[in-house]
């Protein structure tokens, strides 16, 4: 067997996990291969689609996952189950889509990966459900290009559940008719967005599109479509499983969001990778199981969930990761993935390579974001270079400002401003020393008498 050289593994041993506390990965084999569909199904796999398509009603499914909060996993935060009570449905509406965005482009985010490599049926029972409670009638799995393994895995796990009568028409003899198509994307950041996502899977370009309509009420090709994240879906099967209170109790008193989450950890630590632990789980836990800081290195920031999430200091690491906290502190708990920082990196270089990532990325719909964010990363690599003018920083502080929510087509470009903002908020000085120093009298007076002293001004 191959040892894996990236870091979307689990570090928790199979006696650690548990089926009622660890219900993303206590199915998970020690060797890392991918659990098939007969694994899968003796322990419990498929026991909640075959219990709730033959007993509840779709109301009923969005109801229970209401009452458990579950959040979305992707980044935003937002309840799947009132996301699901919003698709349009009833007499005279058209079965839609439930469409899995798998395409897992946030810098130093590896969670979802390891779900669809190690156990895609997880994910394709959690979307029989969903697609159960929003009366859809096709699904898509939006994978990320570069997932090669996990489109293998995906494959071998569709043609595993369609043969076993998990999917296709009445599922588990309750009248349900429901399939799964694999699509991979092209590499875009922007499908992140759900409506960009949209667009790209119809075969256009992957533009956001205007809200309302939102896509519970026309989606992909004009009918109601949801879209959630990987980690999200996968929660399903053990909500309806086993109810609203278990998972709300995995969270103890941590949290008042339910369930677990996967966390991670990536960055000059001594053992980067994943953890499915009860979410509100604080950063300095997770900074200890991965060992803390490498070779004797000083932690300085730490981005809590991915590129677009805010900077926060060592003294954030004892509160809880969970999205309202992370939230008061002016971050966002994103993926849930830390990246850390230690004090030998220079924070300008940092935010300097993300920012130019945001630019690059950008769709190009709106101005703000398709300006600002270049305009952005040459302030930066001006800085960098010890070229900075005065009045720079001010005019990065305008940009970040320009950026921010509600002023532009969709979060992107929000995303982009806060690990920016966070970063001038905590480590101004690093940016300052970017300014170059004005020339003296003396040169500036020999510059003006070869009468080229204002081009000598000009960067």
């Amino acid at each position: 067997m191959s040892v894996r050289r990236y870091h979307s593994q689990l570090r928790q041993s199979a006696e650690e996990r548990r089926a009622e506390t660890h219900p993303l990965t206590w199915r998970l084999r020690e060797d890392g291969a991918m659990v098939g569909l007969e694994d899968y199904v003796a322990k419990d796999g498929y026991a909640a689609v075959h219990d709730v398509l033959n007993r509840q009603s779709p109301d009923d499914v969005v109801t229970t996952m209401k009452e458990a909060n579950v959040r979305g996993r992707g980044g935003g935060g937002f309840s799947a189950g009132m996301k699901w009570s919003l698709t349009m449905k009833g007499p005279g509406i058209p079965r839609g889509y439930l469409v899995c965005n798998a395409d897992e482009m946030e810098p130093g985010t590896f969670k979802d990966r390891l779900l669809l490599e190690q156990q895609p049926h997880l994910l394709i029972e959690g979307m029989i459900l969903g697609a159960y409670a929003n009366h859809s009638y096709f699904g898509y799995i939006f994978l990320r290009g570069e997932y090669v393994e996990a489109a293998h895995a995906i494959a071998r796990a569709l043609e595993e559940a369609r043969a076993a009568g998990w999917l296709g028409s009445d599922i588990a003899g309750s009248g349900f008719d429901f399939d799964i198509a694999l699509h991979t994307g092209a590499g875009r950041y922007i499908c992140g967005e759900e409506t960009a996502l949209i667009n790209s899977l119809e075969g256009q370009r992957a533009n956001p599109r205007d809200k309302p309509p939102f896509p519970g009420q026309s989606g992909a090709w004009g009918k109601p479509t949801v879209v959630n994240n990987v980690e999200t879906l996968c929660n399903a099967p053990g909500v309806m499983l086993h109810g609203a209170r278990w998972y709300q109790d995995l969270s103890g008193e941590l949290s008042d969001d339910g369930g677990t989450k996967l966390y991670g950890i990536s960055g000059k630590v001594e053992r980067a990778g994943l953890w499915e632990l009860p979410i509100g789980t604080s950063g300095r836990e997770l900074l200890e199981r991965a060992g803390g800081m490498r070779d004797g290195l000083t932690l300085k920031a730490w981005l809590p969930g991915g590129a677009s999430t805010g900077f926060l200091l060592p003294e954030h690491l004892d509160e809880p990761l969970d999205f309202d906290t992370i939230g008061e502190l002016g971050s966002r708990l994103g993926t849930g993935l830390l990246t850390v920082i230690d004090a030998d990196q220079s924070m300008l270089s940092l935010v300097r390579n993300l920012e130019q990532f945001f630019a690059r990325e950008s769709c190009g719909w709106c101005t703000p974001c398709r300006d600002g964010l270049p305009w952005t990363a040459k302030l930066l690599k001006a800085l960098e270079r010890g070229e900075g003018k005065p009045g720079d920083l001010e005019m990065l502080d305008k940009l970040a400002d320009d950026l921010g929510p509600g002023k532009t087509f969709c979060a992107h470009a929000p995303g982009a401003a806060m690990p920016l903002q966070s970063a001038l908020k905590y480590f101004r000085d690093e940016f300052e020393q970017g300014v170059a120093q004005p020339q003296s009298v003396a040169h500036a007076d020999s510059v003006a008498e070869d009468g080229d002293f204002t081009h000598q001004q000009a960067r």
